[in-house]
């Protein structure tokens, strides 16, 4: 009789949460009839599908300096109870998904009590973007990383980090629900009355630093196209916030909550006015022109100016290693700038023409991994297992915790 398939998964937020149901989802298909078996760390929806946790996700689930420290002797512990749980369980694979400053500390623990187990890492972190180092750090105790970005795996090889896979990204999957449909795309066509996305970030900093400029540029696009309607998709945690910045704006955006209302806008948007960021990325498989921005506390600017040595921080930029969505940072994002730009992404003009053809070469890069980055995975990850350890005729071993 064959052996279940063990599987550990070390899954720190809800957006790894997703990845790790849809891996499990799949793994079991590509198996079957081979039993999956599945313990480590995850929310509800993966206990739902049969994962046992070894604690509460919740135990750590926290962003931000003050929240870590408040609760730092906590998390060292989980880090121990996970390590310790997953090494006991004996996985086939050990797959950690995102939230590197927990789940790469407790892949390197696993890795020293129990050395036989192959590990993965989805998502890569940000290496080549800032703390370089990490790479080189990652390699004794990750097999091999999963990487949603098309550049990441020549970057970590030339940062001398694991072994990298492009299996693609999960906005792929989403492709029409980026897109409009026939009503949408006669929205998004009108230059007269367009409508306008502003989207100032998910973070108490982003919107603090920028929905002051963000209103007077909007204020200056209106003085031009008295018929533009702006839309302004708001994160639900910050909902207060942003009404309150929105209040004082010459021209006040519609505000919107939840993924349908923001799904919605983007269909219909003819150009976008954002926070620098995963949005972009969104923007730019949506086909929506962008003006991109970022700006923070001056001390914020210092370090970044002295650890990010990339000419764009903009994804789409990147992933084509040419600018195409004009990005201003700091000082540079005036609303007189980002207010021409806006104009120009807004007009039917080569500004706005070069960005689409742009975001066409992007979505053809992207697709590249093909169109399902669970299989990809799940393929790239049994690869691993495959080239470390046999997939069957392991002697038995105890149930999960």
């Amino acid at each position: 009789m064959t052996e279940p398939f063990r599987l550990a998964i070390v899954a720190g937020e809800a957006s790894g949460d997703a990845l790790a149901l849809r891996f499990l989802e799949t793994l079991r298909r590509r198996l079957a009839p081979r039993e999956v078996i599945v313990t480590g760390v995850g929310g509800e929806a993966l206990v739902a599908a049969g994962l046992v946790p070894l604690f509460p996700q919740a135990d750590i689930a926290v962003m931000g300096f003050a929240p870590v420290v408040a609760r730092l002797r906590l998390l060292l512990r989980r880090m121990e109870d996970a390590a310790r749980g997953i090494a006991t369980f004996a996985p086939d694979l050990l797959l950690t998904i995102d939230a590197p400053d927990f789940s790469l500390r407790v892949a390197k623990k696993v890795r020293a009590r129990t050395p036989d187990i192959p590990i993965a890492h989805w998502v890569c972190p940000s290496v080549w973007a800032w703390r370089s180092g990490r790479a080189r750090r990652m390699k004794p105790h990750i097999d091999r990383i999963l990487a949603l970005l098309p550049f990441e795996p020549a970057a970590l090889e030339r940062l001398q980090g694991p072994p990298t896979v492009y299996v693609g990204h999960p906005l792929i999957e989403r492709l029409a629900e980026l897109r409009p449909g026939p009503a949408e795309a006669a929205a998004r066509a009108d230059a007269a009355s367009p409508v306008v996305l502003v989207l100032p970030g998910s973070r108490r900093s982003e919107i603090r630093h920028l929905m002051p400029v963000f209103g007077e540029a909007v204020a200056r696009v209106a003085a031009k196209l008295p018929g533009a309607r702006f839309v302004l998709p708001a994160v639900p945690h910050l909902k207060d916030e942003i009404a309150q910045a929105v209040a004082g704006w010459a021209q006040k955006p519609k505000i919107v909550l939840g993924e349908a209302a923001k799904l919605a806008a983007f269909r219909s948007a003819r150009a976008a006015l954002a926070a620098s960021g995963t949005v972009t990325l969104e923007l730019a498989l949506a086909q929506v022109p962008t003006v991109a921005a970022y700006r923070g506390a001056g001390w914020e600017a210092a370090i970044a100016r002295r650890l990010i040595k990339l000419p764009s921080v903009i994804l789409p930029n990147l992933i084509l290693g040419r600018s195409v969505v004009p990005e201003f940072i700091q000082q540079d994002a005036t609303a007189q700038r980002l207010a021409d730009q806006l104009e120009a992404a807004l007009a039917e003009g080569e500004g706005r023409h070069r960005q689409l053809a742009g975001f066409a070469e992007v979505e053809t890069i992207m697709r590249s991994a093909g169109e399902s980055p669970a299989a990809n995975a799940v393929e790239a990850a049994l690869a691993l297992v495959e080239a470390r350890r046999p997939l069957a005729g392991r002697p038995h071993r105890p149930s999960p915790p």
